[in-house]
């Protein structure tokens, strides 16, 4: 069929080249490729195309069946090899550090006033809660960290009306590794998906005990590696019990740093890299602690206390909540708002301030 096409192109070459005799060579050319785009040209070029195409096709096709079986056979003779290697790459992925990220700023905000804005914000804050703390209550790295763990779906306060009764029974890493799961399982009921969370807090103190010698490791990369511990909750433990600098990117903090445009991200690891890009590393914690403890007390979810913030001159979002100042006074919540904070044993300095110490489980 192609050589019927080139046949029957060739007298259109021919009348090209006789036009081109007689009326010149510009006429040649448009002749020329008026042929060239002839339907014939088309359909040859295509006929040629589709059996190299189809017959490439069918042999990768064919290839692919070969090799599929040899590769489900492996899986099946190596599940153990394989579920290791899967976790052994998520504790890695949990321990890299956050690749550095460019921060977009606001329309019409260069990034070095972002910068500038940003700071100045934490510095308000940071005179807003000079007695910022975490509101977790721990005596020890231990009960810092699986107060985090059981945080996880529910508020500070409600754990802290709970660990009591768990740390009383299980003081220890040992302890709580030998303990019967039903037995925590009921005391923990109160803070909601108690079986999943029993099976994190007594999971880690196994861990703890047999890889640690019953002692929370004060790095990153061996933290993850404990069961139901992320970046979030190491980087709680690292930065209040060890002061090793972290940012927690919990609920609060994403809501808020996307209200202020520090960043447009919604990965809690890109939010991260963004927002610690525009600090310096020694203020990670406490930042941390002023954005968190902002978003609980005035800049909540669903209705923040626009008219009552400090920091509203500075806040791109200012008005998507209640902006008279009288009703947004309000809306304030804990000590702000003249009510209990999260936490039954509060700094000193948060009580001098006039902050007030959460009642126990089951007080009126």
């Amino acid at each position: 069929m192609a050589v019927g096409a080139a046949k029957k192109a060739a007298p259109a070459k021919s009348t090209a080249e006789g036009a081109a005799k007689s009326t010149g060579e510009s006429a040649a050319k448009s002749t020329g490729e008026s042929a060239a785009k002839s339907p014939a040209a088309s359909a040859a070029k295509k006929t040629a195309k589709k059996p190299a195409k189809a017959a490439a096709k069918k042999t990768a096709e064919q290839a692919a069946k070969k090799i599929a079986p040899a590769e489900h056979v492996g899986k099946k003779a190596a599940p153990a090899k394989a579920a290791a290697k899967k976790t052994a790459k998520k504790a890695a992925k949990k321990a890299a550090p956050v690749k550095k990220i460019a921060v977009a700023p606001p329309s019409g905000e260069s990034p070095t006033a972002l910068v500038r804005r940003a700071r100045r914000i934490n510095r308000e804050l940071a005179e807003v809660y000079p007695y910022a703390h975490p509101e977790l209550d721990f005596d020890n790295p231990f009960q810092l960290l699986v107060a985090t763990v059981l945080s996880a779906q529910t508020t500070d306060l409600r754990v802290n009306q709970t660990t009591p009764a768990l740390f009383a029974r299980y003081p220890t890493p040992e302890d709580l590794a030998a303990a019967n799961p039903e037995e925590v399982e009921e005391i923990l009921r109160p803070c909601g998906f108690f079986r999943a969370k029993t099976r994190s807090v007594i999971g880690l103190s196994k861990a703890l005990t047999e890889d640690f010698g019953g002692e929370v490791p004060g790095r990153l990369e061996d933290l993850v590696k404990l069961p139901g511990v992320g970046r979030k909750t190491a980087f709680v433990v690292l930065g209040n019990a060890y002061g090793r600098p972290g940012i927690t990117v919990d609920t609060h903090f994403q809501r808020l740093v996307r209200r202020w445009r520090w960043t447009d991200e919604t990965d809690p690891d890109k939010i991260e890299a963004a927002v610690g890009a525009l600090f310096p590393k020694s203020d990670w914690t406490d930042l941390s602690h002023h954005v968190i403890w902002h978003g609980r007390r005035i800049c909540h979810a669903r209705k923040p206390a626009c008219g009552a913030c400090p920091i509203a001159p500075l806040c791109p979002a200012y008005g998507e909540g209640e902006t008279d100042p009288e009703k947004a006074q309000k809306l304030l919540k804990y000590e702000k708002g003249g009510f209990p904070g999260q936490r039954l044993k509060p700094p000193q300095a948060y009580l001098d301030a006039g902050g007030k110490a959460a009642p126990p489980l089951g007080a009126a």
